[in-house]
């Protein structure tokens, strides 16, 4: 188990999940692979679409507590005794970056706001009263939607997004969840090959790369796009779902937590 020195979690529909009825699946058998790893000296780094104060509300339904918190795609956080804070300085170059590029996108974002608001029941997400994301009716909406937004950002450089089902946010398009685990890695002194990553949404796709984690899977509720890159890549594709199958391609990756699931962090 020492191999591993670093866990890329995404949260939602990975580490818990699929949701039903508004309630998500909590694995067990997950959790006592992470006690597990966490005894053997693994960090744990939830990487999320969620802000911060969101990972806080989902972390009330799962009892590991994360390491690391990369959160919206892009940020850095690191676990203390006082709290959550940033770490290295990440986040403050990310912060400049995402500022300037608003800037200079302001004039497509308002084009792009219009035209979803005519032609489409698309929602859109504002932070402090900046358009900054998109929420569609369904995924076939967000398809149509990210067709239209794939021709549009060519117009201003570096403006991307990223996508999870039907959520959708704007971003500079050099941040997203790969690099900010590759920073983290470079911080932490840890290669691709004490890395393992899981997702199972379109926002994952940049972190599921050999070349950031050698160990790469997803459960089996995870878009067709995210199966076909991990396969792709020699992954694994669980036969699970959510945190199950995360567990699942775990032992998998370590053979030693076969009993894993009989014991508990003590």
């Amino acid at each position: 188990m020492n191999e591993l020195k670093l866990l890329s979690l995404d949260f939602d529909g990975t580490m818990v999940g699929p949701w039903l009825n508004g309630t998500a699946a909590v694995s067990q058998e997950l959790i006592e692979c992470l006690h597990a790893l966490r005894k053997a000296g693994a960090l744990l780094a939830v990487n999320t679409g969620r802000t911060l104060p969101l990972v806080d509300q989902g972390f009330e339904l799962f009892p590991v507590r994360p390491d690391f918190a990369l959160t919206t795609e892009r940020e850095m956080f690191r676990r203390t005794p006082a709290g959550w804070q940033a770490f290295s300085r990440w986040n403050e170059r990310c912060q400049q970056d995402h500022e300037r590029l608003f800037n200079d996108a302001a004039q497509i974002m308002a084009d792009i706001e219009e035209h979803v608001s005519q032609e489409r029941k698309v929602r859109v997400y504002r932070e402090s009263g900046r358009l900054v994301g998109l929420i569609a009716q369904n995924n076939a909406e967000m398809d149509e939607v990210v067709v239209y937004l794939q021709d549009q950002c060519k117009r201003v450089a570096n403006l991307w997004f990223q996508r999870n089902s039907i959520y959708l946010r704007f971003c500079h398009s050099v941040y997203h969840k790969g690099s900010v685990l590759q920073a983290l890695q470079a911080e932490l002194g840890i290669r691709a090959e004490e890395t393992f990553a899981a997702g199972d949404n379109f926002n994952d796709l940049p972190m599921l790369d050999p070349n950031l984690a050698r160990h790469l899977a997803c459960p089996a509720n995870s878009i067709e796009e995210v199966k076909q890159t991990v396969s792709s890549h020699g992954g694994y594709v669980a036969e699970m779902a959510g945190g199950d199958g995360v567990a699942e391609a775990l032992r998998r990756a370590c053979p030693q937590l076969e009993s894993a699931g009989k014991r508990t962090e003590e």
